[in-house]
């Protein structure tokens, strides 16, 4: 009989053991849980997230700041119907350019061709635009979402807007700067003059 209860036991205490094992695990894998929950309310995860390139703002591309005229007055957003677009789609979807490029010309923009990019793997949709196009190209990017403006070394007034994979919609009208509101420039630019190394346009004839 001794052996039996001994066995008996033994066997209790073992059963015992699994199930300290067991809460304690279950007890480290909650405090954990609440650990991360903790980081996220206080927004600590939040801000090391924030550093990332595509959190940062123009998704840490340099942009220019919108100039101001010579009494330091806000450039303004400009018309729509004075801005000269050209639509090149740098997915692998064929038609997208064109309904994009509709889509602006129904805002009025001039388009004045859609083409394709040298690329089908753009990811984001970049507009790109010369020093002495900067408002006009701050009125193209307000129609989108997901937009990066990158300033290149043309001396022309063309915007070329490269659609990119991210891309779903324009943003709706209302949602829109008007034509002669303020331009508010984007955080963290930089004077257009500090702006060196501009990379090379995209080809494409001067009179567009």
């Amino acid at each position: 009989m001794t052996g039996a209860f001994d066995e008996r036991e033994a066997r209790k205490e073992y059963v015992r053991h699994r199930q300290t094992i067991v809460f304690s695990i279950v007890a480290a894998v909650l405090v954990v849980a609440l650990i991360i929950a903790t980081l996220f309310y206080t927004h600590i995860l939040g801000r090391v997230a924030s550093t990332s390139p595509t959190a940062q703002p123009n998704y840490g591309v340099q942009v220019p700041c919108a100039p101001k005229d010579q009494d330091g007055n806000a450039s303004k957003y400009a018309d729509n119907a004075s801005v000269s677009v050209r639509l090149l789609n740098g997915t692998k979807f064929t038609g997208f350019a064109k309904a994009v490029g509709d889509a602006l010309a129904n805002r009025n923009f001039k388009v004045t061709a859609i083409q394709t990019y040298n690329r089908q793997n753009v990811e984001r949709t970049t507009i790109y635009f010369g020093k002495g196009a900067i408002p006009q190209a701050y009125t193209v990017g307000a129609n989108f979402t997901d937009a990066i403006l990158k300033m290149d070394d043309r001396q022309d007034n063309l915007i070329d807007v490269v659609l990119g994979a991210t891309f779903n919609d324009l943003k709706t009208q209302k949602k829109v700067p008007v034509a002669g509101g303020n331009i508010t420039s984007i955080a963290g630019c930089v004077p257009a003059d500090k702006m060196t190394k501009l990379p090379q346009a995209i080809q494409h004839d001067p009179a567009q």
